[in-house]
């Protein structure tokens, strides 16, 4: 089935646009493409550039924000709603009505008062450690690294999110020196992984929050993470991919998306060209291919 649909998609024409706003992204072929899918028995199915490291880029938000739970709680909520936010991922309209207040943890506002929340108790380069050592423990392999190039091309551009973070700390909701924050969430983006490593980190997601016998997060933290996926994981565009795929995902600008089918698989696929919404485009195209061949949407009867 995955070899099956990583040939669909390399005959694909219309693959979407690179982005070029990170120069090291804008260097990646839009002709690749990769999926991985691990299912709840242990079983892997990859096909294409399954092996190939990518920039997962905002699907580090998905570690950070469990990484986060796990650190305070329920607490993390008065600082970051649960909300879709209806904007673009790098949106500043919302915080000034909202006092400061990101609708969700997926969003880069939400995503970036989520570092300066594990920054609490942690230095940055402890909390870059931290993150690192997650997704390594979820997938196994250690060879995960952060792609350094990565993290300067976008502490060099990225003018949107130091805004994002000068302005709610002007509103009291960030309390670390915004340099700091910056750099750490510049650095978890910058988590290079393959469609293989990212499913396989997935797994925790899709076994209620469990990962070979050993607890990760609880079972209803799960659901929860699952839940904001759902809802808020390709930012405006996450009702349309609830529509199309109906699965619990998130998406980066690096072309990947992790994908959840709960109790049934993990799923990573890339491929680097996005659709307008910044979304990988053949990537969508390929999750909701499998989901039509699969019956995998949490909108579809089970039957037992």
């Amino acid at each position: 089935m995955a070899k099956g649909i990583a040939a669909d998609m390399r005959d694909e024409v219309q693959r979407g646009k690179v982005a070029d706003y990170i120069p090291p992204l804008a260097q990646v072929s839009p002709d690749r493409f990769g999926i991985a899918i691990v299912t709840a028995d242990g079983q892997q199915h990859c096909a294409g550039d399954a092996d190939e490291p990518f920039s997962i880029q905002s699907i580090s938000k998905v570690f950070a924000l469990t990484l986060a739970i796990g650190a305070v709680g329920d607490e993390l909520w008065a600082r970051v709603g649960r909300e879709p936010s209806g904007s673009a991922f790098n949106s500043i309209v919302q915080l000034e009505s909202e006092h400061g207040i990101p609708r969700n943890p997926f969003i880069n506002a939400g995503a970036i008062v989520v570092t300066d929340v594990l920054l609490g108790h942690l230095e940055p380069r402890e909390a870059i450690g931290q993150m690192l050592r997650f997704v390594r423990e979820l997938s196994g392999d250690d060879t995960i690294a952060i792609d350094e190039s990565v993290a300067r091309a976008e502490q060099d551009t990225g003018f949107r999110n130091k805004a994002l973070a000068n302005y709610m700390r002007a509103f009291g909701n960030l309390n670390g020196e915004v340099d700091k924050v910056l750099g750490t969430y510049f650095h978890f983006c910058a988590l290079a992984m393959s469609c293989r490593q990212l499913a396989m980190a997935g797994r925790y997601l899709m076994n209620g929050g469990r990962v070979d016998g050993h607890g990760v997060v609880t079972a209803r933290r799960a659901r929860r993470i699952n839940a904001l996926m759902m809802s808020c994981g390709h930012y405006d565009n996450s009702g349309d991919f609830a529509y199309r795929i109906g699965l619990p995902g998130k998406s980066g600008v690096g072309g990947g998306i992790l994908c959840v089918a709960p109790g049934i698989a993990s799923v990573a696929v890339w491929s680097p060209g996005l659709n307008a919404a910044g979304n990988s485009h053949l990537g969508t195209m390929a999750l909701e291919r499998l989901v039509h061949l699969t019956g995998w949407s949490v909108f579809e009867p089970r039957r037992g």
